[in-house]
């Protein structure tokens, strides 16, 4: 009996015990050097997780046109895109489209621009020029804003989310594509986009946008490059901050604050572009100051060295916008670049 009472007060001292620990460790009081760990949100945007994030088609729809003439018809069309990747809260997003005014089924490019500054912006910026000439050979263009731009909602105030909320605008717009024809066919009865045939083209920034795109849902829709930015994350970013009036001062803080807490490199897209399957043309200009020459050599290298297919054409003394000897060139090339791989469907 003495044997059992000993062992039953043994049992209950320890189950005292270890409840007073747990309720001092609660209070942070037993181990106070332990910290609870920080919550990681951007980890949604890795290029694994978002490689693993499903998302929604959206019903495009059509809005004020802007221009219309005797070849085609420039209006403004919306999506929605989640507001975090797995988030069922859904933002809208807004963008240019232009149409041929002939019936038809036509080919349709997704067009991604740079960089552009929110007081002179408006929608069509750095695409437009070259959707007027695909559109009039026959090519369905849509330019979406993105968030922030145009009558698209506000992006997250985190300067880092912003970035890669482009990656899940440019994501649900493709996923989006198939919803179209609903819009066309209620807006232009005869009028058709061929969803056998997609291309993407991207500037600049949008380059960027268009490769980390193509890597994150290996898509294999012939893509256009003009000028992409293709540099690893962060230097990318950390290139540019001679143009903002702080000298970068701000970015800076943010990128020190962000590198505490994630690794940078699961959201550098040089380190995914193995994962392309798209056929890419490249048009760069050797007198080009935003993106130097050598990125787009070292990336046409590092897409042949995956086995991507790629044309790298270079132009002599083109600026950042294939200006004054190299547009018009390049436009050509882009219009026979998309026919030829059309034409294999």
């Amino acid at each position: 009996m003495k044997k059992v009472l000993g062992i039953s007060c043994i049992i209950l001292f320890t189950a005292v015990i270890l409840e007073s620990v747990y309720i001092l460790n609660q209070k942070n009081w037993f181990m106070p050097h332990i910290k609870p760990l920080a919550p990681k949100p951007l980890l949604a945007y890795t290029f694994k997780n978002l490689k693993k994030t499903k998302f929604k088609k959206t019903q495009i729809t059509l809005g004020k046109v802007i221009e219309s003439n005797a070849d085609f018809t420039s209006q403004i069309f919306y999506f929605s895109v989640p507001k975090t990747p797995k988030s069922q809260e859904m933002e809208r997003v807004s963008g240019l489209a232009n149409i041929p005014n002939k019936p038809g089924n036509y080919p349709l490019i997704v067009m991604f621009r740079g960089y552009a500054p929110h007081a002179t912006y408006k929608p069509g910026v750095e695409t437009q020029p070259s959707a007027q000439v695909f559109v009039k050979h026959g090519f369905i263009t849509l330019a979406p804003d993105f968030l922030g731009y145009g009558q698209s909602a506000s992006p997250s105030a985190d300067p880092f989310e912003n970035r890669f909320q482009t990656y899940t605008t440019a994501l649900s717009l493709l996923a989006s594509l198939p919803s179209i024809n609903y819009a066309l066919n209620t807006a232009y009865p005869g009028i058709t986009a061929n969803l056998n045939k997609i291309g993407i083209w991207g500037h600049s920034n949008g380059g960027h946008i268009a490769l980390a795109t193509l890597a994150i849902s290996g898509v294999s829709y012939p893509t256009v490059l003009w000028a992409p930015v293709s540099a690893s994350f962060p230097y990318s970013i950390l290139y540019y901050t001679d143009e903002s009036a702080d000298q970068g001062k701000a970015l800076r803080k943010a990128l020190a604050g962000f590198e505490k807490n994630y690794n940078t490199d699961l959201f550098s897209p040089p380190l995914y572009y193995k994962w392309i399957k798209a056929p890419i043309e490249i048009d760069q200009g050797t007198s080009d100051q935003e993106v130097p020459v050598w990125w787009s050599n070292n990336l046409a290298a590092e897409l042949k060295k995956n086995n991507i297919p790629v044309i790298y054409d270079v132009y002599p003394g083109a600026d950042h916008n294939l200006l004054p000897n190299g547009w018009s060139d390049a436009v050509k090339g882009n219009i026979s670049f998309f026919n030829h791989y059309f034409s294999k469907k």
